[in-house]
């Protein structure tokens, strides 16, 4: 085994750094980055996002050591529906006072003043 500058290193050293392990990138297009290292730094280089860009989804912290097209399309479904489950219903979710200090829904606030209850 070489090391980057061509010298070679000694196997157990290699061995040491986890340059025998291989990890495969779907999203770069099967490419190989050899040792954990290199492979955690190639989610900030430019052919991981790039591969990102072409599937349509962002190059954030959530979407690091995901390598599978699948999981990560999958990942962005799922995090799309949680943030739309926690933006604000205005129908649901706004509050209104009444004259005694009653707390009461928006739809609820509204049907008792059509009734004439407040």
């Amino acid at each position: 085994p070489l090391d980057w500058t061509g010298k070679p290193i000694p196997y157990w050293l290699y061995k040491l750094h986890g340059l025998n392990i291989e990890y495969k990138c779907e999203i770069c297009g099967n490419y190989s980055y050899w040792g954990p290292r290199a492979f955690e730094r190639h989610f900030q280089e430019w052919r991981h996002a790039h591969g990102m860009r072409c599937l349509k989804v962002p190059n954030t912290r959530a979407f690091h050591n995901i390598t599978k097209i699948q999981d990560a399309t999958d990942l962005f479904e799922r995090l799309k529906k949680e943030s739309k489950a926690r933006d604000f219903d205005s129908q649901n979710q706004e509050e209104f006072e009444d004259a005694s200090g009653n707390v009461l829904s928006k739809k609820t606030y509204q049907d008792l003043l059509r009734q004439g209850l407040l």
